[in-house]
């Protein structure tokens, strides 16, 4: 090679060093700016932590919700990774440690126990992982809360069922409340009784272990054996779930004519009971907008933005104050108005309430 061409590749080579370190430098400011920003890329990891799935709402609803609108609110680039504790507190509380170590971006975490998992909450906000209580009020550092209004729920229950009695004076009932591990579970007892005391007798009264249907079966019984059977004019339940055990337990007892049973949840089988007549009513809760804010809030606290133009109200947990808050409402579901709730919002389809089963009744019902 003669000096000529040697002073060529020299300076070829030189230039494209010089471009290379320039695109180095560049890529590092680029990184030192996004992460000066406190900003992260769509490409989220958002943790979902449900409690149990015996009830339908968790995997039929809330699961794929959440996972819909993350990847509409990331443009297809998050991702959920899912867990579900199957009502086991200890289980949970090792799936949030795995969380950590996967390093999510943010979590949502429907507690199984809610003072339990403080530790958890605690644990994730120490790898500064934030925190969405969802649909149960978690302790803890929590950074956001999105649920329906509890004690409203215990209100609609508590109206509907004093309307079922119609107005016999001071009729005795039986009062099924779900599990003292579950915040919710006080707060809809709560509200019942606002409507309910000092208008029934409360014959007998449970806290039923674990929400299980089995449980609410073994509570009725015992309760119609205590009372009698022709004694109890309606019975408060807190869920669609353990009204499936008080109704069977009722019916097991030889009741010609059922009392009211209220429910909550607008499950499938609660839904086709209120339409054969077998139980009074259900509350509805809309999972889509829940689920939906639930993973706005993920998505918002990861990324680093501020939750102002989401939550409306802010509320407090033994060990963090003003936590922003979305409370949605609720509605008293019964036979007249399935059509205009459960059916519009697309919960279940016409053909999945009303089967072979149920045809005559939902006839009946002007379910056609």
């Amino acid at each position: 090679m003669n000096t000529r061409m040697r002073r060529a590749a020299v300076a070829v080579v030189a230039t494209t060093m010089a471009v290379s370190l320039a695109a180095c430098g560049s890529a590092k400011e680029s990184g030192d700016k996004a992460k000066d920003s406190g900003k992260k890329s769509d490409a989220l990891k958002i943790g979902l932590l449900l409690p149990e799935n015996q009830t339908a709402r968790y995997e039929k609803f809330d699961k794929p919700i959440i996972e819909k609108k993350v990847s509409d609110l990331t443009g297809g680039k998050g991702e959920v990774v899912y867990a579900n504790a199957k009502q086991d507190a200890t289980l949970q509380s090792q799936q949030i440690d795995t969380m950590i170590t996967n390093k999510v971006d943010a979590l949502i975490i429907d507690a199984v126990d809610a003072k339990a998992i403080e530790n958890g909450v605690k644990k994730a906000k120490e790898a500064g992982i934030p925190v969405v209580a969802f649909d149960r009020l978690a302790e803890g550092p929590i950074d956001a809360y999105t649920s329906f209004d509890n004690e409203e729920v215990g209100r609609v229950q508590g109206k509907a069922l004093l309307e079922a009695l119609g107005s016999a004076s001071k009729p005795t009932i039986v009062m099924m409340n779900g599990s003292i591990t579950d915040p919710n579970a006080a707060l809809f007892k709560k509200g019942a009784k606002s409507v309910l005391d000092g208008k029934v007798t409360y014959g007998k009264s449970y806290d039923t272990k674990e929400w299980k249907a089995e449980n609410a079966n073994s509570n009725m019984e015992a309760a119609i054996t205590a009372l009698g059977k022709d004694k109890i004019a309606g019975v408060y339940s807190a869920n669609d779930g353990m009204a499936g055990g008080i109704i069977q337990a009722l019916k097991s007892a030889g009741l010609s004519k059922l009392p009211p049973v209220t429910g909550q949840d607008a499950e499938l089988a609660g839904v086709q009971r209120i339409v054969t007549g077998e139980q009074f009513m259900s509350v509805y809760k809309s999972y889509p907008q829940e689920g939906r804010i639930a993973a706005e809030m993920a998505v918002a606290l990861a990324k680093g933005d501020k939750l102002d133009s989401i939550a409306t109200s802010k509320i407090d947990n033994a060990s963090a104050k003003g936590v922003p808050t979305v409370l949605v409402p609720v509605v008293s579901l019964t036979k007249d108005n399935i059509k205009d709730t459960i059916l519009k919002d697309g919960i279940w389809k016409l053909e999945e309430i009303c089967t072979a089963k149920y045809k005559t009744a939902c006839d009946a019902a002007g379910l056609k």
